[in-house]
């Protein structure tokens, strides 16, 4: 096994993906990398039990559990989503997440603006 093969050891994630520009995150604990053209994004999330992301908002998302347990508050309903779990959310409705373990993530945005690329 090699090194690149052992820092990635338990990630659903292939090198075609892991080969894509990473995001930058504001928060601890969270590596992405990016997928757009010039109207959309994917995201590929891999998220450690880091807590709580506050409510906030922005264009429409839709996500898609590849693994792991992760609680989401979309508007007024909570619901715990797990492997194999998607959901929607309308631009503008407020939400947040809660990630109960580590989780990976594909979220689709309606909007090639969401996240940056990192620098370097």
């Amino acid at each position: 096994m090699n090194d690149q093969t052992k820092e990635w050891e338990g990630t659903p994630y292939p090198d075609m993906i892991r080969g894509l520009p990473e995001v930058e995150m504001p928060f601890e604990g969270i590596r992405a990398w990016l997928h757009q053209n010039s109207d959309t994004q994917i995201v590929f999330f891999d998220i450690e039990p880091v807590g709580v992301v506050p409510p906030h908002s922005h264009c429409a998302q839709w996500g898609l559990v590849i693994d792991g347990e992760m609680k989401l508050t979309i508007g007024e309903e909570t619901n715990v989503y797990r492997k194999g779990d998607w959901y929607y959310i309308p631009e503008g409705v407020v939400h947040s997440a809660t990630f109960l373990t580590r989780v990976f993530v594909i979220d689709f945005f309606d909007d090639p603006e969401r996240y940056k690329k990192k620098n370097g």
